[in-house]
């Protein structure tokens, strides 16, 4: 199964990604980690993918897309996968569609107000870039990964100023991607307001899975 999920940053798509990847048995792919990969290089692409990032805006559709068709190309993708962060924009989309067609779109709603919210507490290892909330999720040990005991920082990307940016962003340029796959019956909309086992459970009642 070839999916993408869709939403507002803050929506929780990389943490239901990881759990729907051990339900599917399907890579889940996130262009974030690519990105994070890159930077961690400290090749050019990862020093223009860094100041990008870090201002919230988006990186270029074809060293998005470039990057994107390279991961699925290994062989653990090919049987299905799970995109997060990809597509942002109609024509990733339809560069996508020219190299891997999909075959469902979970789309998470949520508000801005909730998304201010929710990226205010999140925290992120530095060495494994597993996620944790201040509040919702909190690590075991303050300030400690559970996953990997690496330290557990605020993402550049997720200051205030940074999310503002982040929001206008998507409503601007990803949120026509619902239409877009909408008109072609691809569109599974999902509450994701609710805590994380609650959004998962309407995930897999939705697909039947």
């Amino acid at each position: 199964m070839k999916l993408i999920f869709l939403g507002p940053p803050g929506a929780g798509k990389g943490t239901l990604a990881a759990q729907a990847m051990g339900l599917l048995a399907i890579p889940h792919i996130s262009t974030g980690a690519i990105f994070r990969a890159a930077v961690a290089e400290g090749s050019p692409l990862g020093l223009k993918v860094k100041a990008v990032m870090d201002s919230g805006a988006l990186v270029d559709d074809e060293t998005t897309t470039d990057l994107v068709r390279q991961r699925l190309a290994k062989p653990d993708a090919l049987k299905g996968y799970i995109l997060d962060g990809f597509p942002r924009t109609v024509p990733q989309a339809g560069s996508l569609a020219e190299f891997s067609p999909v075959d469902r779109v979970v789309n998470f709603e949520l508000s801005d107000a909730a998304v201010q919210e929710r990226l205010g507490g999140r925290l992120v290892c530095g060495d494994c870039g597993h996620n944790f909330h201040a509040v919702n999720l909190r690590p075991k040990v303050e300030g400690i990964c559970d996953k990997c005991g690496g330290r557990l920082r605020l993402r550049p990307d997720d200051l205030p100023e940074a999310v503002l940016r982040r929001l206008q962003v998507y409503r601007e340029q990803t949120a026509p991607l619902v239409d877009f796959y909408r008109g072609q019956g691809l569109i599974t909309d999902i509450d994701a307001s609710g805590d994380l086992d609650t959004v998962f459970a309407g995930f897999r009642r939705a697909l039947g899975v």
